[in-house]
């Protein structure tokens, strides 16, 4: 009888919270997909190329991203800009791009590796696909286009939220260059087309103000 009642009194808490969840009381799951997740602002998803506010491309194919990238899943190649035409400001932009979804690990040490602030991580992470080939991204898929809308590879997927393609910006705006605190407030990563938000991130007095409007009492 002591067993029984030792057991009783170790499930009480997960008893109860049980009986909370299926009267809904205590809903602690997302009705997936009908309820998509929000992401953290450091959220680490799909990548994106980006542009210049002009439309010009920051890749400058200088393979730096696929040096760093520790899963080896970048293939970059770039080649000379047309003088009368160029594709961006230097010598050269990445004429191709891609990258194996498979084998990504989403480090973003590609991010961190790039001196032209061409490739960012947006927030979508749903790319599930049914062969390999359809996990790996090219150019046409990762670059946005001049008005800063990112495509994606399966525009029609019901578990995708396309409006995630338009946060590249938030795992930015939580770095500071070299962890530096005189770069506090500074805006450091030049913005791009569309509506992504590349202000820098408050500063924790800042933070500590909103926190207390939003919630007086805690």
């Amino acid at each position: 009888m002591g067993v029984i009642k030792e057991l009783i009194k170790g499930l009480r808490v997960t008893g109860g919270t049980m009986v909370r969840t299926i009267t809904g009381k205590e809903v602690v799951t997302t009705e997936y997909p009908k309820e998509m997740r929000e992401k953290p602002q450091r959220f680490h998803g799909r990548h994106v190329l980006n542009r210049y506010p002009d439309g010009m491309e920051k890749c400058i194919g200088c393979e730096l991203c696929a040096g760093a990238c520790p899963a080896n899943c970048i293939h970059v190649r770039g080649i000379d800009n047309d003088p009368k035409n160029p594709t961006s400001p230097g010598e050269r932009f990445g004429f191709i791009y891609e990258i194996n979804m498979l084998r990504c690990i989403f480090c973003a040490l590609c991010v961190e590796a790039c001196p032209t602030e061409a490739i960012t991580m947006t927030h979508l992470f749903e790319m599930s696909t049914t062969n390999r080939q359809d996990a790996i991204y090219t150019k046409e898929t990762l670059l946005m286009d001049e008005s800063g809308k990112v495509p994606h590879m399966f525009p029609d997927d019901p578990l995708a939220d396309m409006s995630e393609l338009d946060s590249a910006d938030g795992w930015l705006r939580a770095t500071a260059p070299a962890g530096l605190a005189a770069y506090e407030g500074v805006q450091m990563w030049q913005g791009t087309p569309g509506d992504a938000d590349w202000a820098p991130e408050p500063s924790q007095e800042e933070r500590d103000q909103r926190a207390s409007v939003e919630d007086p009492d805690g």
